[in-house]
């Protein structure tokens, strides 16, 4: 679609501002009762999903032009789906999150970017990972002295699929390999591509660089075709996001799981066993593309058509993706199982959690509203008055731990594999 498609919903958008909160029956204080986080930082009307509609419908009119404040709202948007999922609370016409895209894609294809993007999809091109300064040829140094079988050669149970932040962040490398150790202990024969994987490109779609994402998101199917991928199992939610939201769009038909979902199983089937008491009060984060994004995609052709020449609808039903079937019990269920740990939530939680602040590639070009971002949801946990933030993303960890530096901050941030290991 073109931004030019979304018209009708431009003009259809009654303006009630929903976009700006959770539903109000889940609002349990004003302190915490937003859902955006560029209405947040910025307080502007335009940088709701509302505001972007207003001003997508005056740049077609042309009664709008790019200036650098239209493009910095343009991308300020961190493609959490917030407002996607407030909407549709008591909206069925509207797609929020869709058109936010569209409109950066809109900008990029016009050559209005940020200049922090730049290096970032220069990089994607380049050595097909959006981390800055990372090369492909070190794509598998995480991995070094692991025994896993090369996908291209043997069958597997499953294709592990570490993602850049896993492959490349020293910080985080630790986590990939003892995931896999977790995975090997419970008997499953963990397979690799050897590194002839890409990045996912996910954030390369957030961002609006839809040329980027095709070009590595079919290289990644092409490969999982030839190595015979039937599952993968990935630790990271924006990985987890993109091939199972987004890949099958493409063709892919590759069954898709996240690390937390596999673990549920292999504890629920008594093939991984916690020998070790860990004592900790901890919360839990729902990553915005495990959550609210992490339903998985369905396939629709149709036409839109008007009753009465009033009311839109589609024929057939259109998928109506609220948000509501993301992955939210598997984490919880695991740290239920994990001796010691007690789970305090905070007021925004599953559907309706608050971003880290990273989506939308704002953690390189808008770091201070990343930064910002990252801390209203610290400071949620900091109220729980428990020991450690928990979360099954790196994005989100590493946005998280980089806030506390900034900030000085006290909670203890950790991937929940981290807790699994220490338990067993």
């Amino acid at each position: 679609m073109s931004l030019q498609d979304y018209r009708p919903m431009m003009e259809r958008c009654s303006m009630c501002l929903n976009c700006r909160w959770i539903p109000f029956d889940k609002i349990k204080s004003q302190r915490y009762g937003q859902n955006c986080p560029s209405i947040g930082y910025y307080n502007f009307n335009t940088n709701t999903a509302r505001g972007r509609f207003q001003m997508a419908q005056s740049m077609l009119d042309g009664r709008t032009t790019y200036t650098d404040d239209v493009i910095e709202t343009i991308h300020s948007c961190t493609a959490c789906g917030a407002c996607d999922m407030a909407c549709k609370v008591c909206r069925y016409n509207l797609e929020p999150l869709d058109h936010n895209l569209e409109l950066k894609a809109h900008a990029v294809a016009d050559g209005k970017t940020l200049p922090g993007q730049l290096p970032v999809i220069e990089n994607l091109v380049k050595e097909n990972t959006m981390l800055v300064g990372a090369k492909k040829a070190n794509r598998m140094d995480w991995a070094e002295g692991l025994d896993m079988i090369d996908l291209f050669k043997e069958t597997a149970d499953v294709a592990f699929f570490a993602g850049c932040q896993y492959s490349y962040n020293k910080d985080l490398q630790k986590v990939a390999r003892n995931a896999v150790k977790v995975l090997q202990k419970a008997g499953v024969k963990v397979g690799t591509l050897g590194g002839a994987d890409n990045c996912c490109a996910g954030r390369a779609l957030q961002m609006g660089f839809t040329k980027e994402y095709n070009d590595q998101s079919s290289a990644n199917i092409k490969a999982f075709e030839k190595a015979g991928v039937k599952t993968i199992v990935t630790p990271c939610s924006d990985c987890y996001h993109a091939f199972k939201r987004q890949y099958p769009k493409s063709g892919s038909t590759v069954e898709v799981l996240h690390m937390v979902e596999y673990l549920d199983r292999l504890i629920a089937d008594g093939k991984i066993k916690f020998t070790k008491s860990v004592p900790m009060s901890v919360t839990y984060h729902d990553p915005c593309h495990l959550g609210r994004l992490g339903e998985s995609f369905t396939p629709w052709e149709g036409k839109e058509k008007k009753i009465l020449n009033q009311v839109h609808t589609w024929e057939p039903r259109r998928p109506r993706y609220t948000g509501a079937n993301g992955i939210y019990d598997a984490p919880r269920n695991i740290l239920a199982s994990i001796p010691g740990v007690e789970l305090v939530e905070m007021e925004r939680i599953r559907e309706y959690s608050w971003c880290c602040g990273a989506g939308g590639g704002c953690s390189d070009t808008l770091p201070e509203f990343s930064s910002w971002t990252a801390g209203e949801r610290l400071t949620e946990a900091n109220a729980t008055g428990a020991d450690a933030l928990v979360s099954a993303c790196p994005w989100c960890k590493n946005n998280f731990a980089n806030a506390v530096d900034e900030n000085g901050n006290k909670m203890q941030v950790l991937d929940i594999i981290e807790l699994v290991q220490m338990a067993l």
